[in-house]
């Protein structure tokens, strides 16, 4: 399997930032600075390496904030997000003393003409390209994309917001800008809610503008539709899923370890601090990521030793220690055994949470989830299979999820029962844990308005082989499935626009049958599927990508949304919905007199 940067979503944006930002730099042989903003900067980092930039004649990146020495012999490239900010930063720069000979400046998306005209009344004499790239999206992975937004789950779904209306544009904006680097005209779905309808709207704005930007792009415009789908749906559509413990790798390890930001800290042996970077430039997270912990914790083992055939172990066990002795003995194999060995430290540090409390809520959770037990008998009293979790000294964080897990189940519960559920897990204080779910579509408190919440009907998944504790599936993955076999009911899954031909059931194939995995330009002749989840999408959704586009030859499946979500984090928006918006700082500038 390619990893990284060499295939997915990350390389075809690192190949539209080589093809334009990259191609002008080569244009004259002289070195450039380049200038990022916080947003480009993940971009960039998330695709390339700062050799890939020296190789290609950008000698130092700066950020575009911070004072910076005025180098006014070398020629600067810009490449930033169209916002006020931005443009003020970039006009500061040439607007009394020129800090470099040249710019050269890349928008992520369209420039508004208020912000042009601006930057062109300022420094127009200094600027040698302005172009607009349509990469205002992050490729996290192969295939998943965020717009980096996690804060448009407050603004789309609190009662205090004010700028909902505006973070739905933006993030149609973003899902145009990953269709335009796709070059995918798709037809698009959304799925019908009764209450909220935020997934009807960003379809609307996604159609309007995708429709104006293949207008104006003359490529786009001869191409027409293409053959792909975009599905949007709302977070409430599945709030099992991102609330459950998941033993998969990935999602295990960031619910349980405090992962910030990809990285994990911590202690090798000799208890030094160690910290490694979870991508996919690490080739055997990429291998183990999907993978249930317990064949993880067989498999590193087993990858150490293949590294390590060559070399003799006195007792053939395979230990931290034991590592740290071959790298110091064999220094070529020194990135492949820190890799091993940052997994065996991560591997464990799971499986002692999964030992000390998890594997004793796993059971109860699944139960409540799936409405079944592991015999395939249906759970007919969901309260005592929450009680033994109530009364077990877990903590209140884990009670919460246990609890929401049981209201769930049952579309809803009575107020009083909620009352007591809240007094029992102490949180009369923080019920907006359980109550804001409400914000989202999702019932809590049963009443008339609950059956108009209908449950989407599951897949009979009972012949697959499953561990007892990872019986559910996400309801995206039965999303995928459907709409490869062209089963997607267009009664809930409505048309905003129409999908191509390709789409007609005629290339399907059944997502559970087997294939040998295809590679990606193998799959390049197939149809594209972009499922986008407003309110933010978990590790376990971002899986279901990967295993559906193995299995089915013909679709490459590709999942977004603002941003992506843990059990904690999305608890914790949940809990601030309601919480008014923190009043705006004033702010006020100092004018510098040296500078006048």
């Amino acid at each position: 399997m390619a990893t990284g940067p060499e295939y997915g979503l990350k390389k075809i944006v690192w190949q539209r930032i080589k093809e334009t930002i990259i191609t002008d730099c080569r244009k004259s042989a002289v070195w450039k600075i380049l200038m990022l903003d916080h947003f480009t900067t993940k971009v960039l980092s998330s695709c390339c390496k700062m050799s890939d930039l020296l190789m290609d004649g950008i000698t130092i990146v700066e950020d575009l904030f911070k004072n910076r020495e005025p180098v006014p012999e070398m020629r600067a490239v810009y490449f930033i997000s169209p916002t006020a900010k931005c443009v003020e930063a970039l006009i500061n720069d040439f607007k009394v003393k020129p800090k470099y000979k040249s710019a050269y400046v890349y928008f992520t998306d369209y420039c508004p003409d208020a912000l042009f005209n601006e930057m062109k009344l300022h420094c127009s004499k200094y600027i040698r390209v302005c172009k607009e790239i349509n990469i205002s999206f992050l490729p996290v992975e192969s295939q998943v994309f965020t717009c980096d937004s996690p804060d448009a789950f407050r603004s789309i779904y609190s009662p205090h917001s004010r700028d909902k209306e505006e973070t739905l544009q933006k993030l149609a904006d973003q899902i145009v800008s990953l269709c335009a680097t796709l070059e995918e005209n798709p037809g698009i779905r959304y799925k019908k809610e009764t209450t909220l309808g935020n997934s009807k709207k960003l379809a609307e704005l996604v159609d309007k503008k995708l429709t104006q930007y293949c207008e104006m792009d003359e490529k786009m415009n001869k191409k027409g539709k293409t053959q792909a789908q975009l599905l949007i749906v709302e977070r409430g559509f599945d709030p099992v899923t991102p609330i459950l413990h998941e033993l998969t790798y990935q999602a295990m390890a960031y619910d349980l370890i405090p992962i910030k930001n990809d990285v994990y800290k911590f202690k090798s042996k000799d208890k030094a601090e160690k910290e490694a970077q979870l991508n996919e430039n690490d080739e055997l997270w990429v291998r183990l990521r999907h993978m249930h912990i317990a064949e993880v914790s067989e498999q590193i083992p087993k990858l150490v030793k293949e590294i390590s055939a060559n070399k003799k172990q006195p007792d053939g066990k395979i230990t931290i220690s034991g590592l740290s002795h071959l790298m110091k003995k064999m220094p070529s194999f020194r990135k492949q055994l820190a890799e091993k060995t940052v997994h065996l430290n991560l591997a464990e540090d799971c499986l002692d949470h999964f030992q000390k409390y998890v594997e004793k809520l796993c059971k109860a959770e699944q139960d409540l989830a799936v409405g079944a037990d592991v015999e395939g008998q249906k759970v007919k009293d969901p309260m005592r299979t929450l009680l033994p979790v109530l009364l077990h000294p877990h903590s209140t964080h884990d009670k919460i999820r246990a609890v929401l897990l049981y209201i769930f189940s049952l579309n809803g519960t009575t107020e009083e029962n909620l009352n007591k559920l809240i007094q029992h897990v102490k949180i009369e204080k923080e019920s907006e844990f359980i109550l804001n779910w409400k914000a989202l579509g999702v019932p809590i408190i049963s009443s008339s308005l609950s059956f108009s919440f209908s449950k989407p009907s599951r897949k009979d998944r009972s012949q697959e082989e499953r561990y007892n504790l990872s019986r559910w599936t996400p309801v995206i993955k039965d999303v995928m499935e459907d709409t490869v076999e062209n089963k997607l009911d267009s009664r809930e899954w409505p048309h905003q626009s129409e999908c191509p031909a390709a789409w007609n059931g005629s290339g399907a194939v059944s997502a559970r049958q087997k294939h040998k995995a295809s590679s990606q330009d193998e799959r390049r002749g197939g149809a594209r599927l972009i499922i986008f989840v407003v309110g933010g999408i978990s590790y376990s959704e971002m899986r279901c990508a990967y295993e559906v586009t193995q299995a089915v030859k013909s679709c490459e499946v590709i999942v977004g949304s603002s941003h992506i979500v843990t059990p904690t984090k999305l608890l914790d928006d949940i809990q601030s919905l309601s919480k008014p918006p923190a009043a705006p700082m004033e702010t006020f500038t100092i004018e510098d007199e040296s500078s006048a």
